[in-house]
């Protein structure tokens, strides 16, 4: 019966991707060619044995959409960014990365981006003031009760997505290229801002492949940990920087309950071919007809504060760089992570230098 309990635990991963898939395309971007990321990342996870899976993940999707003004901007931020990671992934430079900035910059800079979903989040409650701060509060007092990221996303979306539907009577009218069923190739451009939010996605990446990486790992039980960064760091991107540009959402590493199955590749693999499907039929277009896109905010403020932030933030503050790390996490909630990043490498590098210290 393991194939059962690889389907569940793949379904419930499913369920926790669907919203997020719907705050994509409430950015514009387009559906049917991101399909393409799912199956070649299951491909990839199926024929070298790899636990850890990408689905829809809110903090990028989330980042590009402030960085971004655009549909361009946004692909071409998420093209950028692939390229970078392509880079660190095929070098191996990532872990060599963390060792130089250390532990506690690498967490200012995760709980700062806690921060910046907190601060998203009430953004879209206040402007659309039902869905948005009925979704907060079905979001707090669900996991107040399960402390379980599922229900809580799945409620608080559901919840307030009703009330959008029957109080306010919200219908929304998708852009085509979002539904269509097509390719749509999508020019990349470049610009200050596009590469200054491809600089922040790849530093979001960073962080995100090695935390979220490695505690889907240790879901497993396994020892050592069975998730090989650099193969994962390289899967991510080349999965991007295709449908980037057909207009495609960004995929992403996430904390997947898949690792926690009998056979945790089987159930990653089963997790990203189902959600492929449901792409490729058309399932999540309908869908978002009637799910506003303030029904996520309620999931990103208890992401971001509860999920993200403390555990961070409590790491950063600990040790001899707490006073630089704590600077990184101011940065990275008002500008950009690697705004923070950068800060973070300056005061713990160039101040050493010229005899100055934090």
């Amino acid at each position: 019966m393991h194939w059962l309990a690889d389907l569940l635990a793949a379904i419930g991963v499913v369920l926790n991707g669907i919203p997020q898939g719907i705050m994509a395309m409430s950015l514009g971007f387009a559906i049917f060619p991101t399909m393409f990321s799912f199956i070649f990342a299951s491909a990839v996870n199926g024929a070298f044995g790899a636990v850890a899976p990408l689905s829809f993940q809110a903090e990028s999707l989330a980042l590009t959409g402030k960085l971004g003004r655009n549909l361009r901007e946004r692909t071409s931020i998420i093209l950028g960014g692939s390229i970078i990671m392509l880079l660190i992934g095929v070098t191996g430079t990532l872990t060599k990365i963390v060792a130089i900035l250390g532990n506690n910059i690498m967490a200012g800079m995760m709980a700062g981006v806690g921060i910046m979903l907190a601060k998203i989040a009430l953004g879209m409650a206040k402007d659309e003031r039902l869905t948005g701060w009925l979704s907060v509060g079905l979001a707090a007092i669900t996991y107040l009760v399960t402390k379980d990221l599922v229900w809580t996303i799945v409620i608080s979306v559901v919840g307030s997505s009703l009330a959008a539907v029957f109080i306010e009577h919200y219908r929304a009218e998708l852009p085509e290229h979002v539904t269509a069923r097509r390719f749509i190739f999508t020019k990349p451009t470049i610009s200050l801002r596009v590469v200054r939010g491809a600089l922040s996605l790849a530093c979001l990446n960073i962080g995100a492949n090695i935390s979220y990486g490695l505690i889907t790992g240790q879901m497993t039980g396994q020892k050592p940990n069975p998730v090989d960064l650099n193969l994962l760091t390289g899967t991510q991107a080349l999965a991007d920087m295709g449908t980037s540009l057909l207009g495609g959402a960004p995929v992403e590493a996430i904390i997947s309950a898949t690792a926690s199955a009998p056979e945790p590749v089987v159930a990653g693999v089963m997790m990203m071919l189902i959600m492929a499907a449901i792409l490729a039929i058309g399932w999540l277009p309908k869908l978002g007809k009637y799910v506003p896109s303030a029904s996520i905010a309620g999931f990103l403020f208890i992401l971001g504060t509860v999920v993200i932030f403390p555990e961070n933030a409590t790491a950063a503050l600990h040790g001899a760089d707490g006073t630089v790390a704590a600077i990184t996490l101011v940065v990275t909630a008002v500008a950009d992570p690697f705004a923070g990043l950068l800060s973070g490498a300056a005061l713990k590098f160039i101040l050493p230098l010229i005899g100055l210290g934090v």
